[in-house]
């Protein structure tokens, strides 16, 4: 009698005990149910028994038997078991298969639960107790060390050997001043000077803020950033805004001298809207032009900016005013050339390259819209009066075919939207190129657009002829670009000096190449990558594989899937199961494909910084997998543009019309939006140049910024943005995507200092020096697709 009236009345009696046993039922339920669909695609069946269990143990604690402690202990020393068997004492990897298992264990311990419970109480707790104690043991031996992190030292001091001093007639490293995007023609974001140092970095304050006054407007594109890396020349700084609103600053000071607004409409059909830089040029004395003629009197220092309209604008560096010899009064139309000139599907994006005589522009070409979009073409104008002197259109099969009344420029042809480099010693400038469009979809290509697809071009500064060429990947299907400026490095061994070139690719590897030919100097191999392309598509059977990479070794797991709870982890190993993935290179799908390393590129623009005095370079990869899609045409994926489907996004359906699919592009996340991939997700490290191996690495950044609760978790987060490294032994970089700028000692890696930012600092900053004192300067303006803070600010800081 007394057991049915329990059986009746306990819910009332107990609420607590009831309200558990209901949630510990649908945990059961919700595993049972997913284990069951992972157990089915071929995954682990721990997610399949851990629901068994929890029902079970539901069920116990509704019969209020002590056995229910029994079953929870097993369950939770099973999953440690099995946890620390796929992913070794690795905290961030463990917390999601125990961050909801270990404190409800705590909360069945309480005496409001475990006090209802019978018989042999005390020996079940005990037993869960002993379970629980273990956890914490293993969650303090997971926290003692990171096992992706690679401890090493460069030693301090070391400055013979591999790297040679610049030769007299090559660009010296920034110093006093910084002259271009890189610090200088060869695009090392190094300086050499040492006012601050690892020692005195951290008495580092803001000597001055400007305030742009640019910010996003109702018809802007959400991809709106300011990426610029400002110059500094003299006793100004300049710098650019995402409307390319050009803005002279005193270095000192940061007070407004000049600016200089081109109009650029506030356009949502527009992929992007930002600027990187602006590029600096002075007439020599005795100077001509291209023709050979004196060079003109007027802007003997000039700043050039392009638009996002697709203009190029010649300023005077002292005034602001353009120089009306150059084009049509200060400007030329970077369109010119193309049939194809609709607004918007052409920008400049980021600086041009600025020789003695020429200006080497390149431009972004709206990507996975249609075949019939702008021409990539890289050219050459006179930097004087602005008038076309070569061309490189990578899809014609004469290159340097110029336009004319019967010829346009190539369609849709591989274009440069990223920063080049140049050595005017060797007359060859180094061209990052990305891959015809669309993207995704190569079936259409032409042999002539195949040659140079994704590839990095050496040209002849004063003619645009092609010296020689690397391809980074072959007919290329995953939007891997040329990311990231090359950095030029002079390599001296056995005696003698290799000009060399360093090119990090978006697949994680550093191709490094003889710049005066093309020469592998460290291996990149053939090797065969998954086959099987979509109806109508073929695939290359190789890829080039570098010796110096950040790519894992091996394949994704589902047991690499990530989340912040065992349930959206779940999730995300199901989602890993049903994508196609066979490594690196594995095809676009119907399926879906995992693309491993994603769109967003282990590398980006901001490339690599190299100090020659200490034989290293700075690097700073990130691991972002994406998911790419093909969708067949159909109601939500027109085979023609309408107005339903405009131009200007990189994410979600994309048309890719002229090709028989669209495609479905997104960032593989968990339901909870956070990545399905285990952190860290972001790292800096340095590479020895005399081994070309990585010295040491770390993970980068918190996720403060991103989590609903300002938690400071580093677990290595995205970013985009370069480092700097300077004499001084301290690297900067501030692209996280938390809002910090952060110093670390070149040696090691260790963590020297950080400033919070008001926005998001998706940039690479600079340094330079100004009236004795050393600055360090940083454009935060956000990221408008990268969910970072957007702003308007520049800051500098100096020692007090």
């Amino acid at each position: 009698m007394t057991s049915t009236h329990r059986s009746t009345n306990w819910f009332r009696e107990a609420p607590l005990l009831a309200i558990t046993i209901v949630v510990v039922a649908i945990m059961g339920l919700g595993l049972l149910a997913g284990g069951a669909w992972l157990a089915a695609l071929g995954g682990s069946v721990y997610y399949l028994i851990a629901g068994i269990m929890l029902l079970l143990t539901s069920w116990l604690l509704a019969r209020r038997r002590a056995e229910a402690l029994w079953t929870y202990a097993a369950l939770l020393a099973g999953t440690m078991a099995w946890a620390i068997w796929e992913v070794g004492f690795d905290f961030w990897s463990l917390a999601p298969r125990g961050d909801v298992l270990v404190p409800l264990g705590l909360w069945l311990m309480l005496p409001f639960i475990a006090s209802r419970l019978a018989p042999r109480l005390r020996a079940a707790r005990w037993a869960l107790g002993l379970v629980l104690i273990a956890a914490a043991i293993v969650v303090g031996i997971s926290l003692t060390s990171d096992r992706r992190d690679l401890a090493g030292t460069i030693p301090e001091g070391e400055t013979t050997g591999a790297i040679a001093a610049p030769e007299p007639d090559q660009p010296a490293a920034a110093g006093q001043n910084w002259t271009a995007y890189g610090g200088g023609a060869f695009g090392t974001r190094f300086s050499s000077l040492s006012q601050i140092t690892k020692d005195n970095v951290e008495k580092l304050k803001l000597a001055w803020e400007f305030r742009t006054g640019d910010h996003k407007g109702p018809d802007d594109p959400d991809e709106i950033t300011n990426q610029a890396t400002p110059l500094k020349v003299g006793d100004l700084l300049y710098t650019c805004s995402p409307h390319q609103i050009v803005f002279a600053l005193e270095a000192a000071t940061g007070r407004l001298r000049w600016k200089f607004d081109p109009q650029v409409q506030h356009n949502k059909a527009f992929q992007h809207m930002t600027c990187r830089g602006v590029s600096y040029h002075a007439t020599m004395p005795g100077a001509v032009t291209a023709d050979g003629t004196p060079a003109p009197s007027d802007c003997a220092a000039r700043i050039f900016v392009p638009t996002n309209d697709g203009r190029m604008f010649a300023l005077d560096a002292q005034s602001g005013s353009p120089c009306e010899s150059f084009g049509n009064q200060g400007q030329i139309d970077l369109k010119q050339g193309s049939e194809i000139q609709t607004l918007g599907l052409y920008e400049g994006t980021s600086p041009p390259v600025v020789t003695d005589k020429v200006l080497i522009v390149g431009g972004a070409v709206i990507d996975n819209y249609s075949d019939r979009v702008p021409s990539g073409v890289i050219r050459g104008f006179d930097i004087y009066s602005g008038r076309l002197i070569w061309a490189f259109d990578a899809g014609n099969s004469d290159p340097n075919e110029m336009p004319s009344a019967s010829h346009h420029f190539t369609a849709g042809s591989p274009n440069s939207w990223s920063i080049s480099a140049v050595d005017e010693k060797l007359g060859l400038v180094y061209v990052p190129l990305g891959s015809s469009s669309p993207d995704i979809w190569g079936g259409g290509r032409s042999p002539e657009n195949e040659r140079y697809d994704s590839a990095l071009i050496a040209l002849d500064v004063s003619t645009g002829k092609l010296r020689w060429s690397f391809q980074n990947v072959h007919h290329d299907l995953w939007d891997m670009d040329m990311p990231s400026q090359p950095s030029l490095v002079d390599l001296r061994a056995n005696g003698g000096v290799t000009p060399a070139i360093y090119i990090p690719a978006k697949t994680g590897d550093i191709f490094v190449l003889d710049r005066r030919d093309g020469r592998q100097l460290v291996p990149a191999p053939e090797k065969p990558v998954p086959q099987g392309a979509a109806n109508g598509d073929r695939l290359s059977p190789t890829q080039p594989f570098s010796e110096l990479s950040f790519r894992p070794s091996g394949k994704l797991t589902d047991a690499q899937m990530w989340g912040s709870t065992m349930f959206d982890q779940l999730a995300c190993r199901i989602k890993f199961k049903r994508l196609r993935y066979e490594g690196p290179f594995t095809p676009p799908s119907e399926q879906g494909t995992l693309v491993f390393p994603g769109d967003f590129g282990m590398f980006e623009w901001g490339g690599i910084a190299v100090d020659p005095q200490r034989q290293i370079a700075i690097a700073n990869p990130q691991s972002i997998p994406f998911v790419s899609r093909l969708v067949a045409r159909g109601k939500d994926n027109p085979a023609a543009p309408n107005a339903a489907h405009p131009p200007g996004t990189e994410l979600g359906v994309q048309p890719m019309y002229g090709a028989p699919y669209g495609v479905d592009l997104g960032i593989f996340l968990s339901p909870l939006g956070i990545p399905c991939l285990a952190p860290p997700w972001g790292n800096i490290a340095a590479i020895d140049l005399r081994s070309h191996k990585v010295a040491w690495q770390h993970r980068i950044g918190t996720i403060r910024d991103q989590a609903p609760l300002p938690l400071p978790f580093k677990l290595g987060v995205p970013m985009l943005g370069g480092p700097i490294v300077i004499a001084g032994g301290v690297i900067f970089i501030t692209g996280t995507m938390d809002d910090y700028i952060r110093a670390f000692d070149v040696r090691d890696g260790r963590q020297l200092w950080q400033d919070r930012l008001p926005a998001g600092g998706q940039s690479t900053p600079m340094t330079y020096e100004a009236g004795g004192k050393q600055y360090v300067v940083t454009v935060d303006g956000g990221h408008g697709s990268f969910g970072t803070k957007l702003g308007d600010y520049v800051r500098a800081y100096a020692l007090p």
